[in-house]
């Protein structure tokens, strides 16, 4: 039995509820849309064209949203920053020590979560770096602020020797990145294992940093 076909009105209807069933076009949706992609295919695979057909929509209406691939990359950088900083403010403890232990763990944890988006966070210089910044990132210039307070505190308690508090944020932050890309780099180390390379550089750290004993 051949099935008739849709009459105007049908069809009408038919397309309407897809239309209507359709993500709303907004600057948030057009940046999920690309964060998603590159969390599935990679960095590699994103283009703008790819994400206005994940979005169902020609490539030329994303432009009333994002400037350019590069300004969508940015969007996606300052989104997976916030994940960092949310991740900083979970860290609640007391001791300020503790704090800096916790966000070393957070980051690194950030990092596993989804390599490809930890690859796109530093495409950008966050606007606390030395001028000329490339580009002004303000949740990573914030989740910066959260590691270095915790750092501050730690040296005004003398917890941490008296040094300078941005080397030393830089340096922390440095040995964090590195833990974070050598456990990316799939050496089948087993989770138990890479937990304790984790705990391994934080406490020696947490060792070096600390103010000599009176």
């Amino acid at each position: 039995m051949t099935t008739p076909p849709l009459r105007a009105g049908a069809a009408y209807f038919t397309l309407f509820t897809v239309v209507a069933k359709r993500t709303p076009l907004t600057r948030a949706a057009v940046v999920q849309a690309a964060r998603d992609l590159i969390a599935g295919d990679g960095l590699e695979s994103l283009s703008v064209r790819r994400v206005a057909a994940a979005l169902g929509v020609s490539a030329p209406a994303l432009y009333a949203y994002v400037e350019n691939k590069a300004d969508l990359l940015r969007a996606v950088a300052e989104l997976e920053f916030e994940g960092l900083v949310a991740r900083f403010d979970a860290v609640q403890c007391v001791d300020p020590v503790d704090r800096i232990r916790g966000h070393i763990r957070a980051y690194v944890e950030h990092a596993r979560a989804d390599p490809a988006l930890f690859e796109v966070m530093f495409l950008f210089r966050p606007g606390w770096a030395p001028q000329p910044a490339v580009e002004e990132l303000p949740a990573a210039s914030k989740a910066f602020a959260i590691a270095s307070a915790a750092i501050e505190e730690a040296m005004l308690t003398g917890a941490l020797r008296d040094d300078d508090p941005f080397l030393v944020a830089i340096a922390l932050w440095a040995a964090a990145h590195g833990t974070a890309s050598v456990l990316l780099a799939e050496l089948n180390l087993g989770a138990d294992f890479e937990d304790r390379v984790i705990d391994t550089v934080i406490d020696s750290l947490v060792r070096g940093l600390a103010a000599p004993p009176d």
